[in-house]
């Protein structure tokens, strides 16, 4: 069989070849075609070079991922693979290699920042898979608990725990076949993520003799990782929000040239180099790169007041679990799935999949160490011994599935291996509304995605409704709030106003006296810009706004009082009614961002909605983090599936399918899978 590619008519490539090396072959040259800018950035992003043509700006990232190292780690990975999955990543890269320039030459990003396309090594996806996911677990959260425990106390340590780290998240929910029309389970849900332009994932169709999969690829990797259906077996994964990286404080000094550590046996000699960052418009900067034996050491070094190395288990363990990947592309049993699963590394993940015989799963999957509680809440001393890791947790939790499984970053299913979850309220409103009907289609979950119902303004709307005394505007504002339906939708100017009190509160509980210190010890803090939005004491007052108005755990601050004074001071403003879709905007990354501003659409939804929508409040209504997709798998019949990316199959501006998705996406509508190559287009070349 020849490779083929054939389109639909959303142009979500089909691919067909035949036999798995030659599919990963035209896989990669397909997203070189389709998305050679985006993966382009991606490959400098992992080798930390992005700097050389987007300038000073992107020095924070390229020194990070050089001195995090991992392109090195990409390549131990790599050297780590059993033969064949090494021989199909190579066809991938290969497929990249043959097909970057003609791809480059459809995408204008290129020429308007005077780059031009480089060669892929056989680790490079792999390296594209870590910086992607690096920052994933939130390690930088253990610095912002650090200074709080240094200005308030080792007890107020978890006082802004969020039961939520905003970096990450997603919805997912699994239907078994006794509740749904067609007799057979569905699986749906959607990835939260920071919105990029292009989407971070791909809609692909791959097939050959040994397998058929729809799913959604990330660009720059091959196979179909996340989310996906074999025809016979589904499945999809939201973060388990684990902990699963760490800090570790280290005392370095210099001998002569060299550079040491000192560890649990002692001091002991450290790896260093130095390598240089080139920077577009601006002089070289040169890094000193230092690895202990913890690890890559990330932020001072043996010069200055703090140094701290970053431990995580693909650079421990050489072992980034990209061995799951063609085993997923062959699975037809949750059974086939678990099996693929139990070899996933990195992120740690929850797992739901269900198959056509009846098999239903529902787990955590991922590589978490086993070590001291302490690791998982703050930066720990490198010399005691008492902080190394001590192996693995071989047995990770699992659940089984009755009726309804709902994962959504809460607390549960892996409260053992993390410390900050999603509150609960998304989880719980899904589960609500799966309860309402016995009767479920695919078509019936747009409904359950687009949800805008916001649980978490409740402490904040009951305070305001105590408050007595208020200035006439103030009283018409307390009244409108307090009889809102609490639904975050586009056209709702209660929404607004709602926002604009909530935002008023947080600038106000950040700015008060009793924070005073802390916010001049974090602004103060030796750490690098790029860890910065974890130590912002705004976001991170938003962000536990429900768990600090609930609590009035922080000492000094009378929550009714901050109320009032919010209260009064937007009443006046909101009187002119604006719809929240005005204020809450989408605001996707580019990382070449349009020389036009760009009006880009207003959006429902809220951070706590199922319609996952965030903003940070107090900063900006803007949207950067949403759903980066939405799918819907069916169980029942593999074409019934639906799917939605919120801008299209092609990333080269101007192209039809460039954001063709989008309009879809605002309504909370999906495009629906196609499966029968006889209502494909194929494309005129083959290679």
């Amino acid at each position: 069989m020849s490779t083929k590619i054939y389109r639909d008519a959303w142009g979500i490539p089909h691919l067909r070849a035949g036999g798995p090396d030659e599919l990963a072959y035209i896989q990669g040259r397909n997203v070189a075609a389709d998305r050679a800018w985006q993966i382009e950035v991606e490959r400098h992003r992992s080798q930390g070079t992005t700097a050389a043509f987007s300038g000073v700006e992107a020095v924070g990232w390229d020194r990070f991922a050089r001195q995090a190292r991992l392109d090195d780690t990409a390549r131990r990975c790599f050297r780590g693979l059993d033969a064949d999955t090494a021989s199909w990543v190579r066809r991938y890269v290969d497929g990249v290699n043959a097909g970057l320039a003609d791809g480059a030459r459809r995408a204008p990003e290129f020429a308007a920042a005077g780059l031009t396309p480089g060669r892929w090594e056989p680790w490079t996806p792999l390296g594209i898979w870590l910086a992607a996911h690096i920052l994933f677990a939130g390690f930088p959260t253990k610095l912002w608990r650090e200074e709080v425990a240094h200005v308030l106390g080792d007890d107020a340590i978890e006082l802004f725990a969020t039961d939520g780290n905003r970096t990450s998240g997603s919805n997912g929910w699994l239907v078994t076949g006794e509740r749904t029309v067609g007799g057979a389970p569905l699986i749906a849900g959607d990835p939260h993520r920071f919105i990029e332009d292009p989407g971070v994932y791909q809609q692909i169709h791959l097939a050959c003799p040994e397998f058929d999969v729809v799913g959604l690829a990330v660009p720059g990797v091959p196979g179909i990782a996340h989310f996906g259906h074999t025809g016979t077996a589904a499945w999809a994964i939201t973060n388990a929000m684990a902990d699963y990286q760490d800090l570790y404080r280290e005392r370095l000094r210099r001998r002569d040239t060299e550079v040491e550590a000192l560890g649990p046996e002692g001091w002991r000699p450290a790896s260093v180099h130095t390598e240089t960052i080139e920077v577009a418009g601006d002089e070289p900067v040169e890094i000193e790169v230092i690895e202990t034996e913890r690890g890559p050491v990330v932020i001072g070094g043996p010069d200055d007041a703090v140094a701290i190395s970053l431990r995580v288990p693909p650079r421990v363990s050489g072992d980034l679990g990209f061995g799951a990947l063609p085993a997923l592309l062959r699975a037809r049993t949750v059974a086939d799935v678990d099996r693929a699963f139990d070899g996933w590394a990195e992120p740690v993940n929850v797992v739901q999949a269900a198959d056509t015989e009846g098999g239903l799963l529902h787990r955590v999957a991922g590589r978490v160490p086993l070590r001291h509680r302490e690791n998982q809440l703050r930066v720990v001393p490198a010399w005691d011994a008492a902080y190394k890791w001590r192996g693995w947790h071989e047995t990770l939790p699992r659940e089984p599935v009755h009726g309804i499984a709902v994962m959504a970053n809460q607390r549960g299913l892996a409260a053992p291996l993390g410390v900050e979850f999603a509150p609960a309220h998304r989880a719980e409103r899904i589960r609500t509304l799966l309860n309402a009907s016995g009767a479920w289609s695919a078509e019936d979950m747009a409904a359950v995605h687009m949800d805008t119902q916001l649980a978490s303004a409740k402490p904040l709307l009951e305070l305001l409704g105590a408050l007595d005394g208020l200035s006439a505007d103030a009283a018409g504002l307390q009244h409108r709030l307090v009889s809102w339906d609490r639904r975050m939708d586009a056209a709702s100017t209660d929404a607004t106003a709602y926002a604009a009190l909530r935002s008023a509160v947080v600038r106000r509980i950040a700015a008060h006296p009793a924070l005073e210190a802390l916010s001049e010890r974090v602004e103060s803090a030796p750490y690098p810009q790029l860890f910065r939005p974890w130590l912002a004491l705004v976001p991170r007052v938003a962000f536990a706004l429900e768990g600090l108005l609930e609590s009035g755990a922080l000492p000094g601050v009378d929550r009714a009082e901050v109320v009032r004074a919010a209260v009064e001071e937007v009443a006046a403003a909101v009187r002119t009614p604006t719809a929240w879709g005005e204020r809450h905007r989408l605001a996707p990354w580019q990382a070449l961002p349009g020389t036009t501003d760009e009006m880009w659409p207003g959006l429902s939804g809220d951070h706590d909605c199922v319609l996952s929508t965030s903003s940070v409040p107090g900063v900006t209504d803007h949207s950067m983090r949403g759903p980066a997709a939405r799918y819907v798998w069916d169980l029942a019949r593999r074409e019934d599936s639906l799917w939605v990316v919120p801008f299209g199959a092609s990333g080269v501006p101007g192209d039809a399918h460039h954001r063709d998705q989008l309009p879809l996406w605002l309504r909370g509508e999906l495009a629906p899978v196609i499966t029968d190559w006889n209502r494909l287009t194929e494309e005129s070349h083959a290679f």
